[in-house]
C-alpha cells in the first residue's frame, strides 16, 4: 500500500530468528534416532543464554512471538534457525560442518528442524515464510531436502552455511555444488547466507571468541565473492541469492573492487592474475549483483541505510532480528527514526515491504489489515530520534 502521513507501514522483518524445544524436536526424530538423541540429550549443556529461562520460550510460542512482534509494529517474519538441533554441539548457525563420523545424527536432527519449521510456519501461514537448513557435505541430500521444501510450504527457500577454509568440505566457488544451484534455479528457491558460519578453528586460546566475533561480518561477506567469481550466477542466472545479517555498508566498495579486478583481468592480467577460462564472466561483478542478489540488512545502522540508496532500494531489507539480544525489538520505531531519518515514506514502503515481500512471497493486501492496528505511522517515523530508549542493546543505537 502507498503510505500517507497517518497510514502504516506493514513492516516485514527479513531476519528473525526460532526452532522448536528439544521435546519438540524428539517428537520429529525418525525412530531409530530415539535411542541416540536420549544419550545425547542427557550430556549437552545449552550455551545459549537467549534459550535459557523464560526467555527461550519466544522461539517456538506462537502467541507470545506474535504479541511481541505485533506490540514492535512487525507483521510477517522471515525465519532462520535459533535452538540447537538434536545432534548439534551448538546453535545451528554457528557450529562448525560436521565430519563423517555424525554427518548422518547431524542430517537427522537438520531434518527434525526443518519438518518442526514447516508445521509452526504453516498455523500461520500469512506471516511467516521460514527458511530450511542444508548441508553441504552431501550435494545429493542437499538436492533432495531442497526439493522437500517445496513440498513442505516453506517460502523462505534454503540456507547454506560458510564453508571453513580448514575443513574437508569445497568451497563454495566449486562447480561441486552446480546441482544444488540448478534444483534451487528450476524450483525458484531462494539460496540464503547467514552470518555466523564459515569459520576456521580457533582453538583454545584467551582471544579465540573475540577473534570469532572480529571476522564474522568478514567470513558472512566471503560468499559473495565466492558466488559471483566463481561464475555460479553465469551459469545459474535465475538463482536468488540473499546475504542477511551483516549489513550492507560494506557493499558499494566491494563491488567497486570486484569490477576493478574483473575490468584489469579481462584486458589480459594484472601481474599474474588472469580470468580462469571456466570462470566466464561477460557481466561486471556489480551487474551479477543486480540480478541475482540481494541483502538483508538487520538492524541497520546510519552507514547502512547511506548504502541502501546506493545499491538500490530493491535490492535490500530491513531485519529485526527477534529475539535477538542484539536486535531492535521492542525498539524498533526508535531505531527506525534514528537510522532513517528523512526518508521518505515511500523509500521506508519498499524497505520494509516490498522487497522482502517480493523476494519470500508474503500477500501484502493480506497483512494490510493487520498492519493498519499495529504498524508504526509514516507521522511517527518522521520525527527524530533524540534519545536511545532505555534497554535498548542494538548496536543500531550506538554504532
Amino acid at each position: 500500500m502507498t503510505v500517507g502521513a497517518d497510514e502504516r507501514f506493514v513492516v516485514i522483518s527479513a531476519d528473525c530468528h526460532a526452532g522448536g524445544s528439544m521435546d519438540t524436536y524428539g517428537e520429529y526424530l525418525e525412530s531409530r534416532y530415539q535411542s541416540d538423541f536420549a544419550a545425547w540429550r542427557s550430556a549437552y549443556r545449552n550455551p545459549f543464554r537467549d534459550l535459557q529461562g523464560d526467555g527461550r520460550t519466544r522461539n517456538w510460542d506462537s502467541d507470545r512471538r506474535i504479541s511481541e512482534l505485533e506490540a514492535d509494529g512487525q507483521v510477517a517474519e522471515v525465519i532462520f534457525p535459533n535452538t540447537v538441533p538434536p545432534f548439534f554441539p551448538t546453535g545451528a548457525l554457528v557450529a562448525r560442518p560436521p565430519s563423517g563420523a555424525d554427518l548422518e545424527l547431524r542430517w537427522a536432527g537438520l531434518r527434525a528442524h526443518n519438518r518442526w519449521l514447516a508445521d509452526w510456519c504453516a498455523t500461520q501461514p500469512e506471516r511467516r515464510a521460514g527458511i530450511a537448513q542444508v548441508f553441504l557435505n552431501d550435494v545429493d541430500a542437499a538436492v533432495a531436502e531442497a526439493r522437500w521444501v517445496v513440498d513442505s510450504g516453506l517460502r523462505g527457500g534454503i540456507l547454506i552455511p560458510a564453508v571453513p577454509d580448514d575443513s574437508d568440505l569445497d568451497p563454495l566457488y566449486s562447480k561441486t555444488y552446480d546441482p544444488l544451484w540448478q534444483v534451487c534455479q528450476e524450483l525458484g528457491l531462494v539460496v540464503n547466507s547467514h552470518s555466523g558460519s564459515g569459520h576456521p578453528d580457533y582453538g583454545s586460546y584467551p582471544s579465540s571468541s573475540m577473534i570469532w566475533a572480529i571476522e564474522t561480518e568478514w567470513m558472512a561477506h566471503r560468499p559473495l565473492w565466492h558466488m559471483v567469481m566463481s561464475g555460479v550466477f553465469e551459469r545459474f542466472p535465475r538463482l536468488r541469492f540473499v546475504l542477511t545479517e551483516q549489513g550492507c555498508a560494506w557493499v558499494p566498495a566491494t563491488l567497486a573492487q570486484l569490477d576493478g579486478l574483473h575490468m584489469a583481468a579481462s584486458f589480459g592480467r594484472t601481474g599474474e592474475l588472469k580470468l580462469d577460462p571456466d570462470a566466464h564472466l561477460p557481466m561486471r561483478p556489480s551487474e551479477y549483483f543486480e540480478r541475482n542478489i540481494w541483502i538483508g540488512a538487520s538492524f541497520p545502522r546510519g552507514r547502512d541505510a547511506e548504502a541502501m540508496r546506493k545499491l538500490g532500494l530493491h535490492k535490500v531489507m530491513w531485519g529485526s532480528d527477534y529475539p535477538h539480544h542484539e536486535g531492535v525489538t521492542p525498539f524498533t520505531r526508535e531505531h527506525l527514526r534514528r537510522s532513517f531519518p528523512e526518508w521518505t515514506p515511500a523509500e521506508l514502503d519498499q524497505v520494509l515491504t516490498f522487497t522482502a515481500a517480493e523476494m519470500y512471497g508474503f500477500d501484502v493486501e493480506a497483512l494490510t489489515p493487520r498492519a493498519l492496528e499495529v504498524g508504526p505511522t509514516a507521522a511517527e517515523l518522521a520525527v527524530p530520534l533524540e534519545r536511545v530508549p532505555k534497554g535498548a542493546t542494538s548496536p543500531a543505537f550506538y554504532l
